[in-house]
């Protein structure tokens, strides 16, 4: 799992409420096991027409959103069945955070365990920031992960709460397993003991 530390990028908005995992990564692409070709699934039934051609005006077709590594959205983000493929398909298309006013459960969960931020900012932050990518979509955030903290093109500063051991992992680029696995020496002499 990569590091993440800082990140500051464009953002794209997707400002819809309620976006379910079946949304961000249809049904009909859960029959892999790996990432790859992930990204090109992607919110598959809104980026594309029926003959597989790029639908223009969704934002991430849109040539601005091209290197957007983070996701602006609607409340309730990834609502729906649990699958490990929607932040797959997020990171594999080179999104690395998610800003919402809340999240799934079970997608919070995914998302941490897979290298993918989910930001959690109260309704009016959220607000002023939709405001602020309608009026000037060119706009950049950045996120400084050891200190919890979202930074806006103004200069303020809003922090954002995360699991502890999720932020370590995260900032040490390992996941669940690997965290245990360095701790092997520890495991062995207990188990010797």
């Amino acid at each position: 799992m990569a590091k993440f530390t800082y990140l500051k990028s464009r953002v794209a908005v997707i400002s819809k409420r309620n976006i379910d995992t079946d949304q961000i990564i249809p049904a009909r692409f859960l029959k892999v096991t790996d990432k790859s070709g992930l990204g090109e699934a992607l919110f598959s039934d809104w980026r594309y027409n029926s003959d597989g051609s790029a639908k223009p005006d969704f934002v991430l077709n849109q040539q601005q959103n091209q290197n957007a590594r983070i996701l602006f959205a609607g409340d309730n983000f990834g609502c729906g069945s649990s699958r490990e493929h929607a932040p797959w398909a997020l990171t594999a298309w080179g999104i690395y955070a998610v800003i919402s006013t809340s999240f799934a459960d079970i997608f919070r969960n995914n998302a941490l365990k897979n290298a993918l931020l989910p930001i959690v900012v109260n309704t009016d932050i959220h607000h002023s920031l939709f405001e602020l990518f309608t009026q000037s979509p060119e706009s950049e955030v950045s996120i400084d992960l050891a200190s919890q903290t979202l930074t806006i093109p103004t200069g303020t500063n809003v922090t954002f709460p995360i699991d502890s051991f999720a932020k370590k992992c995260l900032l040490t680029g390992v996941d669940q397993l690997g965290y245990i696995l360095s701790h092997e020496a520890l495991i062995e002499s207990y188990e010797a003991a």
